[in-house]
């Protein structure tokens, strides 16, 4: 039965646009799209936990709409036909280094490199530090499925350069 009215070309439309989401490439974009709403959504309700502000939350990587770090992420963690993938290449390389030089939630936005190759590990202001955990958090759970962030950490914990004062309270937060 073919309907006639404007509602019917709409859900025909639709129909036709859901269709063509579902073909490749743009699987992998529909994947990639998915992934980042429900990384969002409990990076939101982690910070909620951790007690982030909100306005931090809501605005949480928005920069992966962009497209200066939506193709390269879509292309490395995602195949043409949506399946998960990862293949390294030199535009994420530039995305990733993007996307932490921009967002104060990364742990690397606050190292200091200077001319004669001395880092320095800045202080990370609550506010950001409280995303980034929940963004660990957050991820961890949009991967894995679990909240857990303490064993990542632990296995994390001598490559992430914190300050002094700052690597205490994250581990007030993480560890138990």
């Amino acid at each position: 039965m073919r309907l006639k009215t404007k509602s019917g070309k709409d859900l025909a439309r639709r129909v036709r646009l859901m269709r063509w989401l579902r073909t490749t490439p743009m699987r992998r974009h529909l994947e990639y799209f998915k992934y980042v709403i429900r990384h969002k959504w409990f990076v939101f309700v982690a910070g909620l936990k951790v007690g982030a502000p909100i306005w931090q939350l809501i605005i949480h990587d928005w920069s992966k709409f962009l497209p200066s770090e939506w193709m390269p992420y879509a292309k490395t963690f995602y195949a043409p036909d949506g399946s998960s993938q990862y293949e390294e290449h030199r535009q994420f390389d530039v995305a990733w280094n993007h996307h932490q030089n921009r967002k104060k939630h990364h742990w690397q936005y606050w190292i200091l490199q200077r001319d004669d190759g001395d880092e320095i590990c800045l202080p990370i202001p609550k506010r950001y530090l409280l995303e980034m955990v929940a963004d660990w958090m957050g991820a961890g759970r949009a991967i894995t499925g679990e909240w857990e962030v303490a064993e990542w950490y632990r296995a994390n914990k001598e490559k992430i350069k914190l300050e002094e004062q700052t690597r205490n309270h994250v581990e007030s937060l993480v560890l138990p």
